[in-house]
């Protein structure tokens, strides 16, 4: 970049709180919102955008009855703040592991089944070897973990994708961002005490052709629909809940059967009058790690991100050998 063009940068009068500022009346769709959001007043909000507005020359947002909007030059900022904020983030990390800091905020977000087994493992392991990390979380369904991440509202996404999946978070809509495969969480055969198919590993689908279905999550539905579609029947949903616990309930009261990962039927003693059973390697669902490109050279992103991918290992090899005890 030449003198000419950072001067020409720096004559906008853009800077970074600015950048946040439309960022945050992006997300929460209001001044109201992005001050609560921020921790300002709404009129310093108000003022904050008038006198950008007055640098800049064009307007940033316009008024829809009592609420506000971006206009298209409120748009184009919102749209480059992430980038803009990362960039910085990772160069005061930087300099922050420079000065043997370990220190900082990352905002993680992941599925219902992660909750009570990977999260409390990773903030263990964490407040052991980096006290100085402060990690939020929010549990969210993979697509809206993924779009968490494009929109700067979480810096770390945990998600999974089932096989065959047509509407993959991971494909298209995560184009731009960083996915890395995580490794791979057994689907279960959820079937009462003494059915006939838990006397075979895997279990074979087919024979469950006749039964009543609990059927879980919409992603964990879809999962189900294409595996009774490839065991060539259509399954009869009666019930359904994404309710881990009182998907066992149901099926030790002889309701219907089900699936579920094993990484839920693990995060709470298993109920009396259930047995689980593998169903084939093949449908199995994938674990992925998501953050926006580069966002691993900020220092305490990296140190949750292989922290989790080592928290991740030891669980799925624990469930591993919990699984081969059994069998």
């Amino acid at each position: 970049m030449t003198d000419a063009e950072i001067h020409d940068a720096e004559g906008l009068g853009l800077d970074v709180q600015s950048l946040r500022l439309v960022k945050a009346v992006a997300d929460e769709g209001s001044i109201t919102g992005a001050a609560a959001l921020l921790g300002y007043s709404q009129p310093a909000i108000s003022q904050h955008l008038k006198r950008l507005e007055a640098r800049l020359g064009v307007a940033l947002v316009e008024r829809v009855g009592r609420s506000v909007r971006l206009t298209e030059a409120g748009r184009v900022l919102a749209r480059h703040a992430p980038a803009v904020t990362i960039a910085l983030d990772a160069a005061a990390g930087e300099i922050a592991e420079l000065r043997g800091g370990r220190t900082g905020r990352v905002r993680l977000v992941g599925f219902p089944s992660a909750t009570p087994t990977i999260v409390p493992a990773l903030l263990t392991a964490l407040a052991r070897t980096h006290p100085g990390i402060l990690v939020t979380y929010v549990e969210l369904e993979p697509p809206e973990a993924v779009e968490a991440v494009r929109e700067d509202r979480a810096d770390l996404a945990l998600t999974f994708s089932f096989p065959g999946d047509r509407d993959d978070p991971h494909g298209a809509s995560a184009r731009g961002l960083s996915v890395r495969y995580a490794g791979a969480d057994d689907m279960l055969a959820v079937l009462p005490v003494g059915h006939a198919a838990s006397e075979s590993a895997p279990v074979d689908v087919s024979a469950l052709a006749a039964e009543n279905w609990i059927a879980g999550c919409p992603r964990c539905r879809g999962h189900l629909l294409e595996l009774c579609d490839r065991a060539g029947f259509m399954p009869r949903i009666t019930f359904e809940t994404d309710n881990f616990v009182a998907v066992e309930g149901l099926v030790a009261q002889g309701i219907g059967v089900a699936t579920l990962p094993r990484m839920a039927v693990r995060s709470f003693p298993q109920l009396a009058g259930v047995v689980t059973r593998a169903l084939p390697e093949a449908e199995r669902r994938s674990l992925h790690l998501v953050t926006a490109h580069g966002a691993e050279r900020v220092p305490s992103v990296q140190a949750v991100l292989e922290t989790l991918l080592g928290v991740l290992r030891v669980a799925l090899s624990e469930a591993a050998g919990d699984a081969a005890s059994r069998n």
